[in-house]
């Protein structure tokens, strides 16, 4: 993604229109904040979408989240601009699914570790056996349990995302996991 110049008030070239009306020293201010976000979080929203649908929309999704973030600018925390665009993606992804009738979700990515053996069969089986599990919890449920482990988010930055306390959030993931082990308990078949 690429940022607008200041010096073309409306230059949709470059990516992002510029107001008018914009004062020139806050626009470079915000260019070079805007600059170093998509730096350093285009990488892990583009992950995020594609482990969510279809990965040839993951770029085009980030590239939203980036667009209402530019807009939105002044109400994005500097303190945790990662999970407020986590929840902007959550949102972004939900509208867009919306559009669409049939969004497959991929295949839980390997880790690289050691799976269930060498035998592909029983990996197989292990990886069905969680998806079910993972699909059989609530929506927000899995969406803590993913933001956790596949993100990396810890208790205050699930907190920014979902909008509540840390300890509220801390107490969500619990939940979320207990949640999550029944499931998989009731569906474990070797």
């Amino acid at each position: 993604m690429r940022i607008a110049s200041t010096t073309a008030a409306a230059d949709v070239s470059e990516g992002v229109v510029m107001p008018d009306s914009a004062e020139p020293h806050m626009v470079n201010t915000d260019v070079g904040w805007f600059t170093a976000v998509v730096r350093e979080h285009s990488t892990a929203l583009v992950r995020y979408f594609a482990r969510r649908g279809p990965r040839q929309d993951a770029e085009d999704l980030t590239a939203e989240v980036f667009v209402i973030a530019w807009r939105r600018r002044d109400d994005v925390p500097r303190e945790a601009v990662l999970p407020w665009l986590y929840r902007t993606a959550g949102f972004t992804l939900a509208n867009s699914r919306r559009k669409h009738l049939d969004l497959p979700v991929d295949d839980v990515p390997e880790s690289g570790a050691i799976r269930i053996g060498a035998d592909p069969e029983l990996s197989a089986l292990f990886d069905a056996e969680l998806r079910g599990a993972l699909s059989s919890v609530s929506e927000r449920d899995r969406q803590i349990l993913l933001l956790h482990a596949w993100e990396g988010l810890d208790g205050a930055e699930l907190a920014e995302v979902f909008g509540i306390s840390r300890s509220g959030a801390d107490a969500a993931l619990s939940r979320a996991r207990a949640r999550l082990r029944k499931a998989w308990g009731e569906r474990m078949t070797f």
